[in-house]
């Protein structure tokens, strides 16, 4: 436990750990390593492979299937109970398989944002230490390591020096407050455990406990528990449970039509074979090789790392973005607009005055670089400072608001040269009367056009006067203004991200004219620019631009969100994003966020830009779009197949197919939809959020799965007057055959016609949808003359019996064609 050795004094300490203040040499350090092992909780191992495919049996499908198998071995049909269970088997393994590959990729791609820690080590015991920046795995007991704002901490430590350190202990504790810690306080107070993060001040700490030995291992033995699936994820879980209704009604209905016809619980293979056939199988199978494939493209070609993988899911999803301005919309520092004269007229001398001052202050006050607004005032002014000879220099302090610099300048004379906030430069000039309020209403009406304004005072002082650190009497010069360099590929982010039906709000904590400026220059209509404090949860959703935002505000708005019927992503990448980035249905933050908002993110990015997210989203909703066209596919013609083998039941003195020959059917389009992981959504999938509607989607399903069992019921006609009626019983298997091929055929069609791949917008290249599709067909008219074939059941078919079955599935075609285009006029 930490609490051993973290007792006593810090000597104590120290000395039981054989450790100093100078930290642990790089002998020493490997040698604790091999001993303690890795600063990792075990609980972040993921499961084995053979345990990954017992959990799958938990998906409902897979264990709807393995009930229908336990059944069909019960009634001792074997033939049937061994296909179910042979396709239990298979889906459990594919989806072992899947999960273990995205588990291992993801596992390779996290440390590409593994957590690093600043620690104190030393080549040897003779040479002073040095900070480097080390993995958190790599901490051991004894080192010592260096804390500052938003670093999460990376194991149980005892303060050695501290300095205005407040930490977040909500992770171990459920407190929300940050806890003040003291390298001279008592007992907790100068301990910071793992799991918690820094939120104000810098810290020198030595390392006490490490991995399974740290308080937060002790208390969260088991893994913390998933967040809840997004928009998407809950409906196809939605549309799962009324699959899985029907299917337990399948069986009873198929029984019930059998008794009409004069048959008994000899049909009940067949009925447990019609129920398996409506099921979608693939769909575990195929939704985690989608989120893998998807998140390994994004890392390989965006440098975006999901963290979390059904937050592809999410972000497919999202309708709307939560941002921040700075770092976002605008990069991370200020440019010069203007500089003006007290009459408010453009005078290049106030900027070269400002840039003079920023130059030698930053000489002569040994800065260790420039501020923002003095780094943008050298920018803009050039080569400046140097023709004069610099004398003294104040900094800028936050109490007085000023800056000092002060230079030679003609025989015997120096010029103070001051900038800093207008109030407090004005109130150390001398002005006639209200010439004061007027240079403040001049800042003031700048400043309402969302620009930061600084003012410039020079004097002409003799040389020996005493270089004052407050100097009054000053000449107004005039005035500097800023604006924020926008970030330069934002406006074409923006663009695109309202192209895909994306929906920007800025959360920030600047001033409203600010925030409002930056977003009309980037092409974004700010609308009426609202105040946290004065918008309430209602009026959020109408609201593009949110200033003065607290972090506390941040999550408070994006719930608001949420409770609204949006899907939610935010960016953030500092400590005040926190909340908000738990809040969030996705989170997002970039690679140089503090660590702990980038621990809290479902997706890091390579850069805090808005492109990337931009592929991001689309990359989710790649994932499911292929997933929403395998469901539209296989339950249209699923419930297609259901439905005309009960109608055929009550028709046919004999089943319509065997239960086997049911079986292999469902195992072929199985095996052919697979190719939904690999497919290219066309653009109509990528344009909107992915959002599966379960009524329409069930109402779509219905309609064309009612499409499909006409097809059949008609070929079902054609086969009945080809064969001179269905009592002829010496025609079973020609029936069996032929319907056994037009039902394959009619899902290759389905395939083709109802996916919404790139194939179906016109792509000369098939697609793998295509080639599956092509594949499908082909084992629906060389599978029945084969010896599999007759081992099944079936037998080759006359070629006069492919003519009038071929002249329906013409016609399907069309009708399928007609209707798919019907839906698309009548979609926004």
């Amino acid at each position: 436990m930490a609490s051993e050795p973290a007792e006593g004094t810090t000597l104590e300490v120290l000395r039981r750990l054989e450790s100093g203040p100078r930290g642990l040499t790089e002998a020493e350090a490997e040698a604790r390593l091999i001993t303690s092992g890795e600063n990792t909780l075990p609980e972040v191992r993921t499961p084995a492979w053979p345990l990954r495919a017992v959990r799958a049996l938990r998906d409902p499908f897979t264990a709807v299937l393995l009930c229908l198998g336990l059944v069909s071995v019960a009634i001792a049909s074997w033939g049937t109970g061994v296909v179910i269970l042979a396709l239990v088997v298979v889906s459990c393994v594919l989806r072992a398989t899947g999960e273990h590959r995205a588990d291992r990729s993801l596992s390779a791609l996290r440390e590409l944002v593994a957590g690093t820690a600043a620690v104190l080590r030393r080549a040897d015991g003779r040479e002073p230490p040095e900070p480097r920046e080390i993995p958190v795995a790599e901490l051991v007991p004894g080192d010592v390591i260096r804390l500052g704002p938003g670093d999460l901490i990376p194991a149980d430590v005892r303060l050695l020096r501290a300095r205005g350190l407040t930490v977040h202990e909500a992770a171990l504790t459920g407190e929300s407050a940050p806890v003040a810690k003291r390298a001279d306080g008592t007992g907790e107070s100068l301990l910071c455990l793992q799991g918690s993060s820094v939120a104000s001040g810098t810290a020198t700490a030595v390392v006490v406990a490490t991995g399974t030995g740290t308080r937060f291992a002790a208390a969260h033995r088991q893994p913390a528990a998933r967040r809840e699936g997004g928009a998407f994820d809950r409906s196809v879980h939605g549309i799962s449970w009324v699959l899985i209704r029907f299917m337990l009604l399948t069986p009873p209905l198929v029984l019930m039509a059998a008794a009409l016809r004069g048959r008994g619980l000899e049909t009940l293979p067949f009925a447990v074979a019609v129920a398996v056939g409506l099921t979608p199988e693939m769909l575990p199978v195929i939704v985690t090789t989608c989120l893998a494939r998807g998140a390994a493209l994004l890392a390989r070609t965006h440098g975006v790392i999901v963290k979390r993988l059904p937050a592809l899911h999410d972000l497919g999803a999202v309708d709307v973005l939560c941002v921040d301005k700075t770092g976002t919309l605008t990069q991370d520092r200020p440019v010069v607009a203007r500089s003006l004269d007290p009459a408010g007229r453009d005078d290049p001398e106030v900027l070269r005055w400002a840039a003079v001052g920023a130059w030698w202050t930053l000489q002569l006050a040994e800065l260790p670089a420039p501020d923002a607004l003095d780094e943008a005032l050298l920018e803009a002014a050039g080569p400046v400072g140097e023709e004069y000879d610099g004398v003294d220099a104040v900094p800028f302090d936050p109490v007085r608001r000023i800056a000092t610099a002060v230079v030679r300048g003609s025989l015997g004379r120096h010029t103070v040269v001051v900038t800093g906030a207008v109030e407090a430069v004005l109130e150390r000039c001398a002005t006639e009367p209200g010439e004061r309020d007027r240079l403040l209403a001049l800042a003031a009406r700048e400043a309402d056009t969302g620009l930061r304004v600084l003012a410039l005072a020079t004097a002409d002082r003799p040389a020996g006067a005493r270089s004052p650190s407050d100097p009054r009497g000053l000449d107004f010069r005039g005035l500097v203004t800023f604006r924020d360099a926008l970030a330069p590929t934002a406006a074409e982010a923006l663009r695109g991200l309202a192209d895909r039906g994306v929906t920007v709000k800025v959360l920030t904590g600047d001033h409203p004219a600010t925030a409002a400026r930056a977003c009309r220059e980037l092409g974004l209509d700010p609308g009426r620019v609202r105040t946290a404090a004065e918008l309430t949860d209602a009026e959020a959703a109408g609201t593009t631009v949110v200033a003065r935002c607290t972090p506390q505000d941040k999550a408070r708005l994006v719930a608001a969100l949420r409770a609204a019927g949006h899907t939610v992503g935010f960016l953030g990448d500092g400590v005040n994003d926190v909340a908000a980035l738990r809040t969030a249905d996705v989170s997002l933050a970039p690679r140089s966020a503090v660590g702990v908002a980038r621990e809290s993110a479902d997706v890091v990015l390579a850069e805090k830009d808005l492109t990337a997210i931009g592929h991001a989203i689309t990359a989710g909703r790649h994932a499911s779009g292929n997933i929403a066209s395998y469901l539209r596919v296989t339950l249209s013609s699923n419930l297609g197949n259901v439905v005309a083998m009960l109608a055929a039941g009550l028709l046919l003195p004999f089943l319509p197919m065997l239960p086997a020959q049911v079986l292999a059917q469902n195992l072929c389009f199985d095996a052919a939809q697979l190719a939904f992981a690999h497919d290219r959504p066309g653009v109509a999938a990528l344009r909107g959020p992915a959002v599966l509607r379960p009524r329409s989607f069930l109402r779509f399903v219905t309609g064309f799965g009612l499409l499909n069992a006409l097809a059949d019921l008609a070929t079902f006609a054609v086969l009945a007057l080809a064969l001179d009626g269905p009592d002829a019983v010496d025609d079973e298997a020609v029936f069996h055959s032929a319907w056994f091929t037009e039902n394959l055929l009619t899902q290759a069609l389905v395939m083709l016609l109802l996916h919404s791949g790139r194939g179906v917008e016109g792509s000369r290249v098939p697609g793998p949808v295509g080639l599956a599709a092509a594949g499908l067909a082909a084992v629906g008219l060389l599978l029945p003359p084969s010896p599999l074939g007759s081992a099944l059941g079936m037998t080759a078919l006359p070629a006069a019996y492919y003519l009038l079955p071929a002249v329906v599935l013409g016609l399907y075609a069309l009708a399928l064609t007609a209707a798919r285009a019907r839906l698309r006029r009548r979609q926004p």
